[in-house]
């Protein structure tokens, strides 16, 4: 494992009506994120299907978790599933754990 190496989870409460809601009441996104940049190494998420994990994936897999204005607008331009919401959401829970390991690491 690469020292440099974290690993940070978001969650959200997915939207009524949809499949995922029926398996899950949230979504949970997990990724690896290189503590130095914030670039997103590796990511999984609760989405039902493996298509949609995988665009998922396809979609944040080295982009910076710092850049959530640009995450969020990949999102909007090319996920539109139900969750966009709640992917958006859960990505920014991600953001706000990484920024404080970030902060925390300098304080120490």
């Amino acid at each position: 494992m690469d020292t440099n190496e974290i690993f940070v989870t978001g969650y959200a409460k997915l939207p009524q009506g949809i499949t995922a809601t029926e398996l899950y009441t949230v979504i949970a996104v997990g990724m690896l994120v290189d503590a130095n940049t914030g670039v997103i190494i590796d990511i999984d998420c609760s989405l039902v299907t493996s298509v949609a994990r995988n665009f998922v994936k396809k979609l944040m897999c080295s982009r910076n978790l710092n850049d959530l204005d640009t995450i969020e607008a990949i999102f909007n331009d090319k996920y539109h599933g139900s969750a966009r919401k709640a992917l958006i959401s859960a990505f920014r829970t991600c953001n706000e754990k990484y920024l404080q390991y970030v902060k925390n690491k300098e304080e120490a």
